[in-house]
């Protein structure tokens, strides 16, 4: 118990002063409650490591399926039935969506009729040239006998054997001859123009046939290529013209990706650079591709467009979706922190490194740092840092330029590197 000196000369106390006097100067006399218990802000560390940084420029895009057709319908009709629903896996010529086909139809069937009709016109064209052939040939047998019989009578009429008279009639029957003849002649001509005008009334014939039998295929909607069914726009039932959208057909084998690449890059920019997709939380990377096309021509923005493109063997990437795409120009061997270990102060950045031999004697260091991109949840460290010390990532608001610390569990090591592209 520790001593009390109190002075009663000249003074008068009451008893119960004089008892509290004393009960304070013995509790004076006992250690503080906390007095034995270790000082300093609870924090976590973490150890920076060298590994490999990205010099990486990041973009905002949406995907787009190498090949892709948007649907229509070549005729006009009505939706008369659906043989696929959306998300079907379709490969070339697979029908999609039937038409009415009722005029068509009809159409085919009177074009057919008239073919019949000019196969018949045709044949018949054909016998009469026959015909008025086979009389050709009688006719010109009849003239080469009237000119025999012509000179035969009219000898025997000059030796004055036979009377004028005969050769009046044999030269009248000469000439008849060969007015048939002529007139046969004449009939063939005739007959073959006819039959020139039936084969072509034939081939239009045909040709009709044909183009109605193409309209009646229009009615059927297939696929010109294999892929996947889009939404489908139409029900049975609707009437559609040729403008309209039935369906789209995507194959998402390969997404390509345009990137607007600034001027300033331009040297930087080649075909087969490697560029990744990441997740929507940043850090996840759904795929790396390769810079496939690059435009020879600089946009009205000072950008050069260039696209990616991405294999999706497995399909987790579909045409049309919002993606973060990452460039990456170049890879170094550097550090990178975590963005909770990094303090502002005066526009100016600083980490806290823990000093001292122990983890019972340590202290929190404020060091200057100069940072580069930040990637994720990670700062690049261009200068400040070295491979080994101990940052820390917790606490930093309760901490001052060597305030002790205590280290609890630590947070792990600093990111060793990206993943490789």
């Amino acid at each position: 118990m520790a001593k009390v000196g109190v002075s009663l000369i000249g003074k008068s106390f009451s008893p119960v002063l004089l008892l509290f006097l004393l009960i304070s100067a013995c509790s004076s006399g006992k250690a503080p409650p906390n007095a034995g218990a270790p000082k300093g802000v609870p924090v976590k560390l973490q150890t920076v490591e060298q590994g490999t940084v990205l010099e990486s420029s990041e973009f905002l895009g949406n995907l787009e399926a190498e090949n892709r057709v948007d649907l229509r319908p070549e005729a006009e009709g009505r939706v008369q039935q659906i043989f696929v629903s959306s998300g079907s896996n379709v490969s070339v010529g697979t029908p999609i969506v039937q038409l009415s086909f009722g005029k068509s139809q009809a159409e085919v069937g009177g074009a057919v009729a008239n073919v019949s009709a000019a196969i018949a016109s045709r044949n018949n064209a054909e016998a009469q040239i026959k015909a008025v052939e086979a009389q050709r040939v009688s006719d010109a047998a009849n003239v080469e006998l009237q000119k025999q019989q012509f000179q035969r009578i009219s000898g025997l009429v000059a030796q004055g054997a036979l009377p004028k008279q005969q050769l009046d009639q044999v030269t009248r029957d000469r000439d008849a001859a060969s007015a048939a003849l002529n007139a046969t002649d004449e009939k063939i001509r005739a007959a073959r123009a006819t039959l020139d005008q039936e084969n072509a009334a034939l081939q239009q014939a045909q040709s009709t046939v044909t183009s109605r039998q193409e309209d009646l295929r229009e009615t059927k909607v297939v696929a010109p290529i294999a892929g996947v069914v889009g939404n489908v726009t139409v029900k049975v039932g609707d009437y559609v013209k040729t403008t309209d959208i039935l369906t789209s057909i995507i194959q998402n084998k390969t997404l390509n990706l345009s990137l607007g690449i600034s001027t300033n890059q331009a040297n930087q920019l080649r075909v087969g650079l490697p560029v990744q997709l990441m997740g929507t939380n940043g850090n996840d990377i759904l795929t790396t591709g390769r810079i496939s096309f690059i435009s020879p021509q600089v946009n009205n923005d000072q950008q050069i467009l260039a696209k990616a493109s991405f294999p999706n063997g497995e399909g987790i990437l579909r045409d049309g979706q919002r993606v973060r795409a990452q460039v990456i120009w170049n890879k170094n061997m550097g550090v990178s922190i975590p963005t909770t270990a990094v303090s502002r102060i005066a526009g100016e950045n600083f980490v806290f490194v823990a000093q001292g031999q122990t983890d019972s004697k340590l202290v929190a260091k404020q060091k200057p740092v100069k940072l580069g991109e930040i990637k994720g949840n990670n700062y690049q460290v261009i200068e400040g840092l070295k491979p080994g010390e101990k940052i820390i990532v917790s606490g930093l608001l309760n901490l001052t330029d060597g305030a002790p610390i205590i280290p609890q569990a630590q947070a792990g090591s600093s990111p060793k590197s990206s993943p490789s592209p």
